[in-house]
């Protein structure tokens, strides 16, 4: 049987991060983010990472794990997470996984199985020359031949996952369609009770997100960011790209207005909000406590602790 864990969902800003540690405290629980941004240095304002007095001695997984200049895939996320859950797990405490980055959590409950990452340089190399050369449309070609499953759902434009598939094939003589088919075939790594959180009121979230926002700003996210800038972290990386760091870092470099810059930080946020509550909306095991006007935690880790017990983790 697989092991049982619980799992902190919804959008951005309704209290995930709270819940999660007065859960915690309650049940001997330590938490894993389930943040796809979290997981880098430095990076602690605009990815709302929670401090030393949200925490409450809480032990906390997969924060400040990686650097920012870094790429981080969700393969390397279930690696690293599933360790952590393993061995909180074996410490005989409960792991709850907290965080809105729905593939990253869909992808460690499963226990999904990645294709490996290619490591001959050599040959990537090769295909990038190949595709500067012949052109995209002829490794296009080539992988449809091979693995039509993936090339189908590949834009022909996409040369950086075009140039991945050829050379796990030519790696590893497997496409990445059937590490697809296995990884969907094998049984889950986890038992989720998943409680969501969202506002009846969607006016409510998105005036929070407004306030986070502003409170970011006051915080220091600007400072934060050119600190980034100063240590040479490209613009252009993953990691810049979150929501919050992105706006920021084009604003500084083009001399545009902060204030403008922080009305689109909300603009994305509420857009990034609407997409996580559309993916955890799809999954009819989740368990859903909607707030009204503020969050009411004393009566939802009530609620927490009565599906806990249905579902036998207490």
């Amino acid at each position: 049987m697989p092991a049982k864990v619980l799992a902190i969902v919804g959008p951005t800003a309704t209290g995930k991060t709270r819940l999660g540690v007065e859960l915690a405290l309650m049940h001997g629980g330590e938490i894993v983010s389930v943040d796809s941004m979290q997981v880098y240095r430095g990076m602690d304002i605009g990815t709302a990472k929670p401090g030393p007095d949200e925490r409450r001695g809480v032990l906390h997984h997969m924060m400040d794990i990686v650097d920012p200049w870094e790429d981080y895939s969700v393969a390397r996320f279930v690696a690293d997470a599933s360790r952590c859950v393993d061995g909180i797990l074996a410490r005989g405490a409960l792991p709850i996984l907290v965080g809105g980055t729905g593939l990253y959590l869909d992808s460690l409950l499963s226990g999904r199985v990645f294709a490996p990452r290619p490591a001959d340089r050599a040959l990537r190399e090769a295909l990038r020359a190949r595709m500067e050369a012949e052109g995209r449309d002829k490794l296009y070609g080539e992988l449809m031949a091979v693995d039509p499953e993936t090339a189908k759902r590949l834009h022909p434009g996409d040369e950086k996952r075009i140039i991945r598939a050829l050379e796990i094939w030519q790696e590893t003589g497997k496409t990445v369609s059937e590490y697809n088919r296995e990884s969907t075939l094998a049984p889950p790594k986890y038992e989720a009770l998943i409680i969501g959180l969202d506002f009846r009121d969607r006016a409510d979230l998105r005036a929070r997100i407004a306030k986070r926002v502003d409170d970011m700003m006051q915080a220091g996210l600007v400072r934060e960011v050119e600190a980034l800038l100063e240590k040479g972290v490209p613009d252009t990386c993953t990691a810049m790209q979150a929501i919050g760091y992105k706006e920021i870092a084009r604003a500084l470099r083009f001399g545009e207005s902060l204030e403008a810059a922080a009305g689109e930080i909300k603009l994305r946020s509420q857009q990034y909000a609407k997409r996580q509550r559309t993916w955890f909306k799809r999954n009819p095991a989740v368990r859903w406590i909607f707030w009204e006007k503020t969050p009411d935690f004393v009566s939802a880790c009530q609620r927490s602790t009565d599906y806990m017990e249905e579902a036998g983790l207490r």
